[in-house]
């Protein structure tokens, strides 16, 4: 994309990477991603916030020079992962008077991921602030959003802030600005699911820092522009803050039945109860997707077959999916089978042994299950209907 002006003199430069679908080797970007940076030009001094990925410098490089961009004061980096720092060599050599402007954690991760000397920068406390003439800069320390180094900036005189990935989105669209608010919701939740929701007590933290400051624009490093910040700001609270809702989120392995039996039973039966059920088959499902019904979940049930006497490993995978993505949910329960012996109950238990959850007794059946398991799986729902209605869910 080309240079797109924010306010006089600050403009959009970052690259739209409209067909990577994996981040981290790891998570999927169905909707593509961008790598957003900033150029801030002062009547003193010019600074660009954030670079971008290594792979879409050209982009970079090219907007710079679209802007005529001569000298370059100040790069801000707000955060040390490579998808926004990972050009910043690059972006030293083209400009050589350049300094970059970070916290200390920052400037260690820098030094060591990309090699950066020592004398390239100037570190900056916590509210502390960076004048380029007429406009005004200040930095707002946020730890563990989602590295231990990450700040946000600032601008004062524009009422712009830019959160590098707080209240980002994967999302790759040829729109500035947020124009689609519900697609947008869609990609920004998914993102804090996969990525932010493990750091939600800091969250709250932040979002306390910031909510005195006038903002007329946010402007993250994944997604688009919100001209609109209440919209992702209200999103955040209602994620972070509120209640789990009345929904149990169910993740299953069948091999050969007996589990899926027991699963679509147990799901009629939380739904006669007025409980809201998202179903996931792990072998087959959208790991992103799962991730985001467990912003909401109060209750989680795994669904697991019995393989060499253990817990199948996909089931191993959802347990540990939901101890590091650490939800809001409140209880957790397995139901599943076994034949000749199983110690899946116990395997999964003590994964999630570190949550602060409620673990409601499982249904765990040998073979096929009969008329007492259903019963069993029953007494289950009840469970979970009483727990969420003590709730007030």
């Amino acid at each position: 994309m080309k240079p797109r002006e924010l306010k006089p003199d600050i403009y959009s430069i970052g690259a739209v990477d409209w067909d990577r679908r994996l981040f981290d080797e790891l998570v999927p970007l169905p909707d593509g991603t961008s790598y957003n940076s900033y150029l801030v030009k002062g009547s003193e001094k010019t600074a660009l916030i954030d670079t971008v990925d290594p792979a879409m410098g050209d982009v970079l490089i090219k907007n710079l020079n679209q802007l005529d961009i001569k000298d370059l004061d100040y790069v801000i980096a707000n955060h040390a992962e490579q998808d926004h720092s990972g050009f910043l060599p690059q972006i030293i050599d083209a400009y050589p008077n350049a300094k970059v402007v970070t916290n200390p954690k920052c400037k260690a991760l820098l030094m060591d991921l990309l090699l950066i000397p020592e004398k390239k920068f100037i570190t900056v406390d916590d509210g502390a602030t960076l004048s380029l003439g007429d406009k005004t800069l200040e930095f707002i320390y946020a730890p563990w959003v989602h590295w231990p180094e990450t700040m946000l900036t600032y601008l004062r005189e524009d009422k712009i802030l830019f959160p590098c990935d707080l209240f980002g989105s994967h999302l790759a669209t040829s729109d500035l600005y947020v124009t689609d608010e519900a697609t947008v919701y869609e990609s920004a939740k998914r993102y804090y699911a996969e990525i932010m929701m493990p750091f939600r007590t800091t969250i709250q933290k932040n979002l306390e820092k910031i909510k005195d400051l006038e903002i007329d624009l946010i402007a993250p490093s994944h997604g688009p522009v919100y001209a609109n910040p209440k919209f992702i700001l209200e999103a955040y609270k209602h994620w972070v803050l509120d209640l789990p809702e009345n929904i149990v989120v169910l993740p299953y392995v069948s091999m050969h039945g007996s589990t899926k039996e027991m699963v679509d039973y147990f799901v009629g039966a939380l739904t006669e109860r007025g409980i809201t059920v998202k179903q996931f088959k792990l072998s087959n499902t959208d790991i992103g997707k799962l991730a985001m019904a467990l912003v909401d979940a109060a209750t989680v049930v795994v669904g697991v077959p019995t393989i060499l006497a253990g817990a199948h490993p996909l089931a191993f995978y959802a347990a540990y999916l939901v101890k590091i993505l650490r939800p809001k949910l409140k209880f957790v329960s397995v139901i599943g089978s076994y034949n000749w012996g199983g110690k899946a109950v116990e395997q999964l238990a003590e994964i999630i042994s570190s949550l602060n959850v409620e673990i409601l007794d499982p249904v765990y059946c040998k073979g096929f299950p009969r008329t007492e398991d259903f019963e069993s799986l029953d007494k289950l729902a009840d469970t979970i209907s009483k727990k969420h209605q003590e709730m007030g869910l």
